[in-house]
């Protein structure tokens, strides 16, 4: 199924902000060698010395009994560049 943007959300800077951030997270991920399609992603907001970085976290879609092995990628959102990139093991 197919949605067409309007105007007004593109004009949601946070929807466009965080779609900005997701691209430059999954380009470094892949680059990484991470699966996107087969990783459980989530996005939390980060305050770090009173800036806000999203954090993209990439995890095993069946994470029961395993352990470790994600990829945290920090993104400023004004810049869309990363921060810092955290590899589990």
């Amino acid at each position: 199924m197919t949605a067409t943007l309007t105007s007004e959300v593109l004009q949601d800077d946070i929807a466009v902000s965080l779609a900005r951030v997701m691209a430059a997270a999954n380009k470094r991920a892949r680059e990484l060698g991470v699966d996107i399609a087969d990783s459980l992603i989530t996005i939390t907001q980060e305050p770090i010395n009173g800036d806000v970085l999203w954090r993209v976290n990439y995890g095993p879609k069946s994470y029961l009994s395993r352990r470790g092995g994600d990829l945290i990628i920090d993104v400023d959102p004004r810049n869309s560049n990363i921060t810092r990139v955290l590899e589990g093991q």
